[in-house]
């Protein structure tokens, strides 16, 4: 294994806190929180990328974190340091789950049959350390828009050529992604939207999406596999348009081709808020929509426009979506994905321990808190009882289908109805919802 992170022991829960700040100060895995321990409600995964595959560059500046395994060469001795370095991390770390993309995990292919070899030498040693380390698969995903060839996007490519290429490139994936246990199968079009409109075949290209996707889901059943897949939602960046803009967006997507009994949405905070959305309305969304799956849990900074995927640092952010995962029952195979990257002035390797650790208590405080609220109930009661007609035989009526327009229009001229309006009490609820908190 990796001795890049051996001078740092084993994160350990100390509500007091430890000197060097290495050290849990709320997050306890087994503290019992509404019948389960934090980490089943939690359910926490690293994810490969940002963490071990990203050498903290941006458009402006070069890689900035010098790891041993960040060569410059994507070569079989890096990249076995990658991955054992990463088990090392999450192990000390304490977290029960990773994530990955093909491309974070394996040496760079020379052409597509390089590629499933070398992937398969990847499953390997994953296999290998997942074995040693108890370390489980949340999610895997093919990486379909860092090549050249998926300039113009992977499934909606106007080259068909280039949509059997990826085809080729998730079959693996998720052929690896089953064999390794994952608890799920995430598809993000990071490319798949358009620039402009001049040389843009919007109508077809949606089509090329919706094959491709019933391509996928098919070969799950195909070979057997039984976890989720899931859609990520990203409004734009690096298109100007995706056509996965936000959890409605793709809702009506699956229902137009016919895949919303297969695909679920894995929601990233900062995709939310750059679709001009708060994070918990897209889990509202996603919940209304039958389509709630997994959640990459960053944020974005308000002064910047584009996706920074900061670690999470405000747990009253957090507790209305947390409230709204657990009146639904929480997440079944999905869970809290950090995909999350350091600022290029982080560079040490504490700062990666650092980082996560305050992600992960910032998630246990919301979710103490959101057991408050819930236990407490009067905000939940006043939601219900604002709805409380509905419960009412009329309304009962109304929903059941068996009463036309006509009926409800004679109803309302023999009773000569004139209903008044009831105030939404947002702003007790507001104050209710501080007092909570506190």
């Amino acid at each position: 294994m990796s001795t890049y992170f051996e001078d740092i022991s084993p994160i350990q829960f100390a509500s007091e806190g430890s000197p060097d700040g290495l050290s849990f100060r709320v997050y306890d895995a087994d503290r019992i929180v509404l019948g389960k321990p934090m980490r089943d409600h939690l359910r926490m995964a690293v994810c490969m990328w940002h963490n071990f595959a990203w050498g903290g560059h941006d458009i402006f500046g070069d890689p900035a974190f010098e790891r041993p395994w960040l060569t410059g060469q994507w070569d079989e001795a890096s990249n076995a340091m990658r991955i054992d370095a990463a088990f090392d991390f999450i192990k000390r770390l304490g977290a029960p789950f990773y994530t990955f993309h093909d491309l974070d995990v394996m040496e760079t292919p020379d052409d597509l049959r390089d590629h499933a070899s070398k992937l398969a030498k990847a499953e390997d040693r994953l296999s290998s350390r997942m074995e040693e380390t108890g370390i489980k698969l949340l999610w895997g995903t093919a990486n379909l828009f860092g090549h050249r060839r998926y300039l113009a996007g992977a499934a909606t490519n106007p080259d068909p050529e280039i949509f059997t290429y990826a085809a080729a490139q998730v079959r693996l994936a998720l052929e690896t992604t089953h064999r390794l246990g994952g608890e799920n199968y995430v598809l993000w079009g990071g490319r798949e939207g358009y620039e402009s409109l001049l040389n843009t075949d919007m109508t077809r290209e949606l089509d090329q999406l919706g094959r491709f996707l019933n391509l996928v889901a098919e070969h799950k059943h195909k070979i057997g596999f039984d976890g989720l897949l899931l859609i990520e939602p990203k409004p734009q960046e690096p298109t100007k348009h995706q056509y996965d803009y936000d959890v409605a967006t793709v809702a009506g997507f699956l229902r137009k081709y016919g895949l919303e009994n297969e695909f679920a949405v894995n929601i990233e905070t900062n995709h939310a808020t750059l679709a001009g959305h708060s994070f918990e309305h897209e889990i509202a969304s996603a919940l209304a929509n039958d389509a709630f799956g997994s959640i990459d849990i960053n944020r974005g900074d308000p002064q910047l426009g584009w996706d920074t995927d900061q670690y999470p640092n405000n747990a009253l952010d957090l507790v209305l979506p947390m409230v709204l995962i657990l009146e639904a029952g929480g997440f079944t195979t999905g869970g809290f994905n950090f995909d999350t990257k350091l600022r290029r002035q982080s560079i040490d390797p504490h700062d990666m321990f650092h980082a996560h650790i305050g992600g992960m208590d910032t998630l246990a405080r919301a979710l103490l808190l959101a057991e408050k609220v819930i236990e407490d109930g009067r905000l939940l009661e006043a939601r219900d009882e604002r709805y409380s007609g509905w419960q009412t035989e009329k309304g009962q009526e109304i929903m059941s289908g068996n009463t036309s327009l006509q009926d409800l229009a004679d109803d309302a001229m023999e009773r000569n109805l004139s209903p008044s309006p009831a105030s939404g009490r947002q702003e007790r609820l507001e104050n209710l919802l501080n007092e909570l908190v506190q």
